[in-house]
């Protein structure tokens, strides 16, 4: 376990690299930086991984901040179990009927149980893949698009998509992420699971070593 998560610790720090040097090279159309959480609203889904991750950063945390986040994630999961009875520890959605959490409400402001009173990230070094992702549109070397939409804060007057310097090469990104997923859904239940995902909120409420 602990190699799987240094393993993907790795594949992080290079999502990281990718997004700063965008930044070094149009830093002034994009918003995108540590402490901004326009984006940090509602409710979208992260891997099982990327949730034992997210742990291991929030138990560092001290008891006090630890405990008012998780009676933020408590009070979420409880909104959700009341809408989808079905939801229930280890809190996996695709357990849930797919139309269920497929439509989440993009009105839904409520702030990440993880920012702190001034907005920051609590556990920024430990975050998610989306949360390092999400901001600009995701172009592979080869030019196929895997994601088409950016921050409506960044690149106002100017298509990002059209930008080669903002290229990744994500279809092997995307490749060695699902491929330690199936790893670790293996380690955890016996099988190279590759969709299972949770909310951040329900996250935090995971018992992995009930799993």
């Amino acid at each position: 376990m602990l190699n799987l998560l240094t393993r993907y610790r790795r594949l992080l720090k290079g999502v990281d690299t990718w997004f700063g040097e965008c930044c070094s090279r149009y830093g002034e159309q994009i918003t995108c930086h540590q402490g901004c959480s326009a984006c940090c609203r509602g409710l979208f889904e992260i891997s099982l991984l990327d949730a034992r991750l997210l742990q291991e950063g929030f138990n560092l945390l001290p008891a006090g901040i630890r405990n008012t986040c998780l009676r933020k994630a408590t009070s979420r999961r409880d909104e959700l179990t009341d809408l989808w009875p079905g939801f229930v520890h280890p809190y996996i959605l695709n357990r849930l009927p797919h139309a269920d959490w497929q439509e989440m409400p993009e009105d839904d402001q409520t702030p990440c149980p993880l920012l702190g009173p001034d907005g920051s990230c609590l556990v920024y070094a430990y975050r998610p893949m989306t949360c390092r992702l999400h901001g600009l549109p995701h172009v592979d070397d080869s030019g196929e698009v895997f994601a088409d939409d950016w921050c409506t804060l960044n690149f106002k007057e100017t298509d990002p998509l059209s930008l080669s310097e903002i290229r990744h090469p994500f279809r092997q990104l995307f490749t060695e992420e699902f491929d330690l997923l199936g790893q670790f859904a293996t380690d955890l239940f016996g099988h190279p699971l590759l969709e299972l995902d949770t909310f951040i909120p329900t996250a935090l409420l995971i018992d992995f070593d009930r799993l």
